[in-house]
């Protein structure tokens, strides 16, 4: 909640509880809609409904459009007709994405208590495909003709420009409907009133088309630093435009779907505090098991090396600091390139690129830990640490002999540790390039799904090298 939103609701609490209509209404105004919409969710189920009805009419349908599907839905059930009128007063891009997310039965009440144009408008947008730029647009913005004067553009803005999304762009189209450039409110203010609109137009302008992916407008609008973008048809006909504010919601969206895939789970489709416990654990329950069945390959792996494990039991002692330097890197590694290729820095064509980077920087970062780990195990053996008296006669052999080669044995985790982390580091840059390059997408990737491939072959790497490098001392 926001601090506004904090100071006022105890107010509004104690007004709706007391009954005070009236004050509740004055207190209400002035008062911004993402700020109300915060005080109403805070409050009790009952309380919103009556908090909401005192709303004046024209604040109503932004506060609704600020409010969650669950809570839209609620109210909707609660307020009846009411709550019908507040939703034909919405703008018709929040209008359609409520509808489609509401159960069927009410969308369809709602639908059916529409104004024709109304229903024409929300059905159109519905049309599009889920997820598409289509779904976003508000056909409600103000077009020009060229061969208009300023003058004649100046009173159509003044005439329209009240039921518009924004007047800050205004489009110029020809007689088909087809966009021939945008201008800003700004150019036409500051233009000769007599001047033709033709006049002002350099014909350069960015638009989207109504069935690209939603993120493609997120990537565009933040590209070229706009505030509202026009949507176009495959013929270039306009069909309307996406704001900023659609585009923001879209983003947290992505965002909170990247950051719970990145943990190693499906993405939720509603907020966690209300969905059900039985949804949540489906929804991490089948990462989880692909995960635990991918570290069983560990133990399988541990299994093959059972001898050296029996001879120098010491080995298996370094094995979580081993696989763990290896996942840690990998983890680093996915983050950072995913994160990339959502923003747009990289392409697939730059995968070459990247494998010789992350080649560069998983060596330097595997030698750095590596002299780390043999300063710590030569530390340990001058201080004798190594030499442990347990009264087991082999169990103190294998303690002897890793007290009398134990420069060796700082050798043999040093050339592990590198080699380990230069493998995590590759294979957590290069899996997000594999998924994209399948269509799929590279957050699944996740940093648990890339330490447990690292895992498993972190062990071989390890005991191959303690294998190779501790024959004829401690092996």
């Amino acid at each position: 909640m926001t601090p506004t939103a904090e100071l006022i609701q105890p107010e509004i609490v104690e007004l709706v509880r007391d009954g005070a209509y009236s004050e509740l209404r004055n207190a209400l105004k002035g008062i911004p809609p993402a700020d109300i919409a915060d005080i109403i969710t805070s409050l009790e189920a009952d309380q919103r409904a009556v908090c909401f009805r005192f709303l004046a009419r024209d604040d109503a349908g932004e506060v609704f459009a600020y409010l969650t599907a669950e809570m839209q839905e609620e109210l909707v059930l609660k307020l009846g007709d009411a709550a019908l009128r507040v939703v034909e007063g919405m703008d018709p891009d929040d209008r359609a994405r409520l509808i489609d997310e509401l159960p069927p039965e009410c969308a369809q009440k709602i639908v059916a208590s529409l104004s024709p144009e109304d229903r024409k408008t929300t059905q159109a947008i519905l049309g599009y495909p889920p997820k598409s730029v289509g779904r976003l647009m508000n056909p409600d913005y103000i077009r020009i003709m060229p061969d208009w004067t300023v003058g004649q553009a100046l009173e159509h803005i003044r005439k329209f420009g009240r039921d518009a999304e924004t007047i800050n762009v205004v489009y110029v189209v020809d007689e088909k409907g087809v966009l021939i450039d945008d201008l800003r409110l700004r150019q036409i203010l500051l233009a000769d009133p007599g001047a033709m609109i033709e006049t002002l137009m350099n014909r350069n302008f960015v638009a989207l088309r109504a069935d690209q992916p939603q993120d493609e407008a997120v990537k565009t609008m933040s590209r070229y630093d706009r505030v509202v973008l026009p949507v176009l048809d495959s013929r270039g006909v306009l069909l309307g435009i996406v704001t900023s504010d659609d585009v923001a919601d879209v983003a947290e969206e992505e965002a909170t779907e990247d950051m719970q895939k990145l943990g190693g789970m499906e993405a939720l489709d509603e907020p966690y505090v209300s969905i059900s416990i039985w949804r949540l654990v489906r929804k991490r329950g089948g990462w989880l098991a692909i995960l635990f069945v991918g570290e069983m390959f560990t133990q399988t792996a541990m299994a093959g090396f059972e001898h050296d494990i029996e001879r120098a039991a010491v080995l298996a002692t370094f094995v979580p600091l081993i696989v763990s330097s290896g996942g840690n890197s990998g983890s680093q590694a996915t983050s950072l390139i995913i994160r990339a290729l959502a923003v747009g820095e990289l392409t697939l064509r730059d995968w070459f690129k990247v494998l010789r980077r992350e080649l560069v920087a998983g060596s330097l970062l595997g030698l750095f830990l590596g002299v780390i780990g043999l300063v710590r195990i030569n530390v340990w053996g001058w201080m004798g640490w190594f030499a442990k008296h347990t009264g087991h006669p082999e169990l103190d052999k294998e303690s002897v002999a890793a007290q009398q080669h134990f420069h060796v044995l700082a050798v043999a985790i040093a050339v592990s540790v590198v080699g380990v982390v230069l493998w995590g580091t590759i294979i957590g840059a290069m899996l997000p390039f594999l998924l994209k390059r399948c269509r799929l997408d590279p957050a699944t990737s996740s940093a648990p799904f890339v330490a447990t491939l690292v895992d498993v072959v972190g062990v071989l790497i390890y005991f191959t090298a303690a294998a190779t490098i501790l024959r004829g001392t401690l092996l």
